[in-house]
C-alpha cells in the first residue's frame, strides 16, 4: 500500500512539474485570442488589449480600429497597468510561478521580467507610479513591488483568492476584491470580502463583508472622483430550495457601492429585471466624470449604463421613505445581513428602472472594458473581438463591432466552453453554468438545496474537475455518471431543453479541465511537512478511501458526517486532487479549513484516525492532503 501511494504521489508531482516548466495552467492548442483585460492610454488612441490563451497583448489603434502590433507574453497575460505617460506597460503572466513583465511601449518590446506569486493578476500602479500592487491569486495575498528596482516591498494577505484591485486618486487606499467567500457554508452569513490595503503603510487595515451570499466577485474599481468603490459580483439566494427561476429565486446579479473615504458599504443594487436576468456581471468602469457606471454581463453579453446621479438620488429617497421599515417577512430578508447598512434594495429587481441602460453587445462573454471620452471599449473573450460602445448620444447608443483577429472554427470543446457561460441558454437569463461554478467550472463555496436528493439538505457546490473521470457525480451519488449530471443541470438549474449536442460539447469542455498545481508545493515539490504527512495519510486510513492516482475509489460511504436529514448518509468519495481550491470541506462545507475536517469534525474517527494525532502532525497532514 504504501508504495502505492509513492508511486500516485511521485506521477502527480511529475505532473505539476510539467505544467510549472510550461509557465501556465490550462494551456490551450486551440488558435483563440480570448481577450480578458484592456487597458487605455491617457490620450485614448491606444488600447493596449490581454489576449490570454494567445498568450500576447495587441496594440489597438481607436482612430483606425485596427490591430497595429501583437507583443508575446512567457505565459497568459491575465492583467493591464500602464503608466501616467503611457510609456510602460505591467503585465501580470499567470502560472505557479508567477511573472510581471514591464514592456517598452514604444519599441513594443519587454523590457524586463518581475517575479510574481502563484497566478498573479490585476496590476495597479500607484498615481506617483512608484508602486506596483498585484494580486496573488492562489497565493491569497497582494504583492507591492517598487517600480524603480523592481524589487518586492512587502505581502500583504488578502482573504480568498483576490481577483480585482484599484487604488484611490490619492493612492492611499488599495482596495482589493476577493473571488469567493471564506469560512464555513454554515454561518450566518456566507459571503466574499473587499480587503482595504493601507498603501503607504503596505498593511491590512479592513475587511467589507458584501451581503449574504455574495459570490463570483469579478472586477472592482474606484470611481474617478475618488468618492466610491463598485464591485461585481452574484448575488446568491441559497438560503431557498431550487425550486424555480422567476424573479431571481436562484441567482441574482449585482453592483456593490462603498464609501471610499469612510470604507464603509452604502448600498448593494441589483442589476437584473423583474423578468429578465443580468447574468454573472464582470467589468466595470466609470466615465472620467464619474457620472455614469458602466457594466458588462458576461452571461448574457450585455453592457449596462447606470446613471449614478440618479442611482444615488433614489438611494437617497428610498431610504427616506423606509426610515421606520421593518425586516421583510419573506425568504430574502436575510440577504442584507451582511452588509453594513441594511435595506431592502438588495431584493428591489426593477431598482434601476429608469436609470440605466441595456445595450446589447456583438461578441459572446464580455469581460474587459475601457472608456475613451464616450466611448466604451469592450472585449468579449469567445468570439475575439470587440464592440465599441458610442455613449454621447444616450439612450442609442449606436455600436460598431470590431474583429481582432481572423475568424476561426469552434471545435467543439471551445463551443461547450462557451455554452458552460452563456446564460442565454437558461430560462429569463438569470444565470449560466458558471454562476455557481465560476473560474473553470470549480465551486462558489456556497450550500444549495437541490432537489435531486430530497429537500431540506443542502449541499455544497463541488467543483467540476475530473467529474468525468470521478462517477458517480453529486456528493451522494445520485447521478450515475457527470454526463447525466450535465443534462440534469440543464433540465433541472438552467430549467430549459436543449439539444443533446450542447450537453455533449459541454462534456468536453469539463473533459479538458487541468488542475492547478498547489500553492502549498514548493518549487513543484513537496514541503517537508507534507513530506510527513505522506507517512501519516497511510497510517490513518486516509489511503484506502481515497486511493489511486486521482484519490477516490469512487465508492460512497458512511464517514460519520451526515447530520439532519442527511444524518446516516452514505457520501461519494470526493478527489483530493485539487482539494487546496475547494474549501469549505465536507458534504455541507461546515468546516472552513482542512485541520476543522481532520479534528473538530471527525470526533470519532470515521473519516480517518486522527484523534490521536498531535497537532504539528495534524499541520503535516493537511500539508500532504492540500498538496494535490
Amino acid at each position: 500500500m504504501r508504495t502505492r501511494c509513492l508511486n500516485r504521489v511521485n506521477a502527480w508531482m511529475s505532473f505539476c512539474l510539467t505544467l510549472a516548466g510550461l509557465g501556465g495552467i490550462g494551456l490551450s492548442a486551440e488558435p483563440y485570442l480570448s481577450p480578458a483585460a484592456l487597458v487605455a492610454e491617457s490620450k485614448g488612441k491606444t488600447l493596449y488589449i490581454a489576449e490570454a490563451t494567445a498568450r500576447q497583448v495587441a496594440v489597438f489603434d481607436t482612430e483606425t480600429g485596427k490591430v497595429t502590433a501583437t507583443i508575446g507574453t512567457p505565459a497568459e497575460p491575465t492583467g493591464l497597468a500602464l503608466t501616467g505617460d503611457g510609456a510602460l506597460l505591467y503585465v501580470t503572466c499567470g502560472g505557479p510561478q508567477g511573472k510581471i513583465c514591464v514592456m517598452d511601449t514604444r519599441t513594443a518590446t519587454l523590457r524586463r521580467t518581475l517575479p510574481a506569486g502563484h497566478t498573479p493578476t490585476a496590476p495597479v500602479l500607484s498615481p506617483d507610479g512608484k508602486s506596483l500592487y498585484v494580486c496573488n491569486r492562489f497565493d491569497n495575498s497582494v504583492l507591492a513591488v517598487n517600480t524603480e528596482d523592481g524589487k518586492e516591498v512587502a505581502k500583504v494577505l488578502a482573504l480568498r483568492e483576490p481577483v480585482a484591485a484599484d487604488i484611490t486618486p490619492d493612492g492611499k487606499w488599495l482596495y482589493v476584491g476577493n473571488l469567493l467567500p471564506h469560512g464555513s457554508a454554515i454561518a450566518d452569513s456566507v459571503a466574499c470580502n473587499i480587503s482595504i490595503i493601507d498603501a503607504g503603510k503596505t498593511a491590512f487595515d479592513r475587511d467589507i463583508p458584501l451581503p449574504n451570499g455574495s459570490t463570483g466577485l469579478q472586477d472592482l474599481i474606484v470611481s474617478p472622483d475618488g468618492r466610491f468603490v463598485f464591485a461585481s459580483h452574484i448575488l446568491a439566494r441559497y438560503t431557498v430550495p431550487t425550486t424555480q427561476l422567476e424573479r431571481g429565486w436562484i441567482n441574482t446579479n449585482a453592483v456593490t457601492i462603498i464609501d471610499a473615504r469612510r470604507k464603509r458599504l452604502i448600498e448593494t443594487v441589483l442589476l437584473d429585471d423583474v423578468d429578465y436576468g443580468a447574468a454573472n456581471p464582470w467589468a466595470l468602469a466609470c466615465t472620467s466624470d464619474s457620472k455614469y457606471l458602466c457594466v458588462t454581463h458576461a452571461g448574457t453579453h450585455e453592457l449596462s449604463v447606470i446613471d449614478l446621479t440618479a442611482l444615488f438620488e433614489k438611494i437617497q429617497s428610498y431610504r427616506q421613505s423606509n426610515a421606520a421599515h421593518a425586516p421583510a417577512a419573506d425568504a430574502y430578508s436575510a440577504y442584507s445581513a451582511g452588509a453594513e447598512t441594511p435595506s431592502d434594495i438588495p431584493n428591489e429587481l426593477s431598482f434601476l428602472y429608469g436609470l440605466r441602460n441595456r445595450v446589447k453587445l456583438s461578441g459572446k462573454a464580455p469581460r474587459a472594458l475601457a472608456i475613451v471620452g464616450q466611448t466604451a471599449y469592450v472585449a468579449e473573450y469567445f468570439t475575439d473581438s470587440m464592440t465599441a460602445v458610442d455613449m454621447s448620444d444616450r439612450p442609442r447608443f449606436k455600436t460598431t463591432s470590431i474583429a481582432l483577429g481572423p475568424k476561426q472554427e469552434i471545435t467543439v470543446r471551445r463551443k461547450g466552453e462557451i455554452l458552460f457561460h452563456d446564460a442565454s441558454i437558461c430560462f429569463q437569463a438569470w444565470q449560466s453554468c458558471s454562476s455557481c461554478h465560476p473560474s473553470g467550472a470549480r465551486a462558489d463555496a456556497l450550500n444549495w438545496d437541490l432537489l435531486n436528493d430530497g429537500l431540506g439538505n443542502p449541499k455544497n457546490t463541488k467543483s467540476l474537475l475530473l467529474a468525468h473521470k470521478t462517477p458517480p457525480a453529486m456528493i451522494t451519488g445520485i447521478r450515475e455518471s457527470a454526463e447525466a449530471a450535465v443534462r440534469a443541470g440543464i433540465r433541472h438549474i438552467q430549467f430549459a431543453v436543449r439539444p443533446e449536442e450542447e450537453a455533449a460539447a459541454i462534456d468536453e469542455y469539463l473533459k479538458s479541465l487541468e488542475p492547478v498545481p498547489s500553492p502549498y508545493l514548493r518549487n513543484g515539490k513537496l514541503s517537508r511537512s507534507a513530506r510527513r504527512g505522506r507517512k501519516l495519510f497511510e497510517e490513518t486510513g486516509c489511503a484506502k478511501c481515497h486511493e489511486g492516482p486521482l484519490f477516490t475509489d469512487m465508492r460512497k460511504h458512511n464517514v460519520g458526517t451526515g447530520e439532519g436529514l442527511d444524518q446516516g448518509r452514505d457520501f461519494d468519495t470526493p478527489t483530493l486532487i485539487e482539494v487546496w481550491r475547494t474549501s469549505p470541506y465536507l458534504y455541507d462545507g461546515r468546516a472552513a479549513s482542512m485541520e476543522e475536517l481532520l479534528t473538530k469534525y471527525n470526533p470519532q474517527d470515521k473519516h480517518g484516525v486522527t484523534s490521536n494525532l498531535t497537532e504539528d502532525q495534524i499541520r503535516d497532514l493537511a500539508a500532504f492532503v492540500l498538496s494535490h
